[in-house]
């Protein structure tokens, strides 16, 4: 994405405020990276159940004023992108942010942390523990969620259906 996208989709981001699919954080350089597995679990399964094509964690914006308020979080870029592995030595199955964007802003700089959703069927977890939203908040993966995500695997049994279009031509 260029610069002028990432602006855009931010601005998106911030109007939209928080949800189930999207966290932000101030985020200094000490930010655990066990909580960012564990939103990285929460914000995927909840784009899945949303069907969204990405789900956000986002660095750098105060979350209760959404202003953006810069982030110091891995500065080096190396470091930064380590973080990639990281993630997805600890999430079952293993996967990984689809992209990491850095933009910097007058006000600092801001990470946009790109998250796919769950694959259908499979809910992701973070160190053997299924997490999702309660709105703004961080919790576990309730049942219901966690049955409807898995539901998604279950497919039609194509042999059981009537075809009324069908010919033997």
């Amino acid at each position: 994405m260029t610069p002028a996208q990432l602006e855009e989709l931010l601005s998106r981001l911030l109007a939209r405020w928080e949800g189930e699919c999207v966290e932000f954080k101030e985020a200094n350089d000490n930010f655990p990276t066990s909580d960012i597995g564990k939103y990285f679990s929460a914000l995927s399964n909840e784009a899945n159940l949303r069907s969204l094509t990405s789900a956000w964690l986002v660095f750098g914006v105060n979350d209760k004023t959404r202003s953006v308020s810069g982030t110091t979080y891995r500065m080096d870029r190396e470091r930064l992108q380590s973080l990639k592995q990281q993630i997805a030595r600890d999430t079952e199955p293993s996967t990984t942010f689809r992209e990491i964007h850095e933009l910097t802003t007058p006000r600092g700089r801001v990470l946009l942390f790109e998250i796919p959703p769950a694959p259908r069927g499979i809910p992701i977890g973070w160190k053997t523990h299924y997490y999702a939203r309660n709105g703004q908040s961080l919790a576990g993966l309730s049942i219901p969620k966690l049955d409807e995500i898995r539901a998604q695997s279950v497919s039609e049994d194509w042999s059981a259906v009537v075809c009324h279009q069908a010919t033997s031509a």
